[in-house]
Formats: C-alpha cells, sequence, structure tokens
C-alpha cells in the first residue's frame, strides 16, 4: 500500500516531530518516538509509516556526515531519493539539519528501522532498499571514505544483511565498470539458469509494487525504482553476453 502524508495535515506533522527533536532534553529519538506515539494512539500501522520516514530522514543526515563533512552533493542525492511535498521542504530540512549535526545515535535510529520492518529472520527487502539509498548518498561527493563504508557495514549489520548481500549492494555504487554480475551476486562462473533464477529472485522481493505493498513509505519510490532498473540492466546485460558467446 502506497502512503500519501497529504492526509495527515502535514504542516502540524512535520512541525510537531521537528519540535520534539528539537525540545528534547535527553534522547531525542526517544523524544521522537514518543510524539509519534501520541499523535497517532490507536493508528498503529500509520504510526508505523510515519516513524519509517522520520527514521529513513536521520540516518540518510547520519549517514552525510559519517566523514565528517556534508557536501552539497550528499544533501542533493538525498532529496533525489526521498520525495515529499514541497510544502514540507522547510520542515524536512529542519528534521534533517538536527540529524546531521552528528552521527551519535545512528545505531538506535537503524534498530528502530529494523523493528518496524517487522521480523528480520527471513530478510526484509525494505531494509536493503535503505541501505541501498545510503550507498547513493556516500557515493554522491565522488568517494566513500572509509567512515562511511564502517557505517553502512554497522547498518547492514544491524539490518542483518549477509555479505554476500551488503557485497552486491556495494558493487552497483562502487564498482567501476558497473559489473553486472556483482550487482546480482552471481559469479560469472554460473551457469545462465543460476543466474536468471536469481535474478527473478531478486526482481519478485525488491519489485516497486511489491515493497509498497509491504510499506515501503511514497517517499523512498524513487530509490526502488532505482533499484530495479539496475537489476533489470544488469540481467540484460549478462543475458546479451551469453548470447553472443
Amino acid at each position: 500500500m502506497m502512503f500519501d502524508f497529504s492526509c495527515l495535515q502535514l504542516s502540524s506533522l512535520w512541525e510537531r516531530l521537528v519540535s520534539a527533536v528539537s525540545d528534547a532534553a535527553g534522547n531525542a529519538l526517544s523524544s521522537l518516538v514518543d510524539a509519534i506515539r501520541t499523535m497517532f494512539e490507536g493508528d498503529p500501522e500509520t504510526r508505523r509509516r510515519v516513524s519509517f520516514s522520520v527514521a529513513i530522514i536521520a540516518l540518510s543526515a547520519k549517514m552525510a556526515k559519517a566523514d565528517g563533512i556534508v557536501s552539497q552533493a550528499e544533501v542533493n542525492a538525498f532529496r533525489s531519493i526521498f520525495e515529499f511535498p514541497p510544502e514540507e521542504a522547510r520542515n524536512v530540512a529542519r528534521l534533517y539539519n538536527l540529524a546531521k549535526q552528528d552521527i551519535a545515535g545512528y545505531e538506535a535510529y537503524a534498530e528502530k528501522l529494523a523493528n518496524l520492518c517487522g521480523s528480520r529472520t527471513k530478510g526484509c527487502p525494505m531494509l536493503e532498499e535503505i541501505v541501498d539509498a545510503l550507498f547513493h548518498i556516500a557515493t554522491a561527493d565522488g568517494l566513500v571514505h572509509e567512515k562511511e563504508m564502517a557505517f553502512l557495514s554497522r547498518i547492514a549489520e544491524i539490518f542483518e544483511i549477509g555479505e554476500d548481500r551488503f557485497e552486491a549492494i556495494a558493487a552497483r555504487h562502487l564498482a567501476l565498470d558497473h559489473d553486472p554480475y556483482g550487482i546480482l551476486g552471481v559469479s560469472r562462473s554460473d551457469d545462465f539458469s543460476t543466474i536468471r533464477k536469481r535474478y527473478r529472485t531478486l526482481a519478485s522481493e525488491h519489485h516497486p509494487d511489491m515493497l509498497y505493498a509491504r510499506g515501503l513509505p511514497v517517499e523512498m519510490h524513487a530509490a526502488a525504482h532505482q533499484r530495479m532498473a539496475a537489476f533489470n540492466a544488469a540481467y540484460a546485460a549478462i543475458e546479451k553476453e551469453r548470447r553472443a558467446a
């Protein structure tokens, strides 16, 4: 299901959420969670989706701050993958700026997102979408700092994303030749039937419509479509190569 914040009296929503963080004397995350719980008491599904979106904003800002400097390119990268109504730009920016002051608390935000996604024992494609989006931000300035890679690795660990899947996500963003095998998480030595099976599994798990049905916030739709396009392009490139062989 797609979630549209326009039905939630956005100005009041975002201003109250930002105020909750700005005025927090203690743990900002706890204050934010308390504010969301109060505002949407009796509406757990809306509460979960609002919490998911707010946590993504905070984690994206802390990702950009991981190497000590938040570049304009990284801010622009965040805007390209997280969509929001133009009239809410000021409030989203306020929350983003509060979160980017330092990276403290990023693990708590990651845990919050993981818990919102539900059981992680069978994996959660939405969490991979988030790591993919964070890589997009990290590479925006043309260089992934070792501190940014450590940040991303820790997020993946909290999300319980296996090393093979983490490396596949990284390959799409870091490989100079955008190796299609790395993007799909397969080997050049694999037969084509194995590669096709892997592609179909990824397409099923990460198709935007499937992610929307699982509750991926509407703000993350651009990132979901970018990821699916990368899978399609990688598979098409491998198929073309194998046919020509």
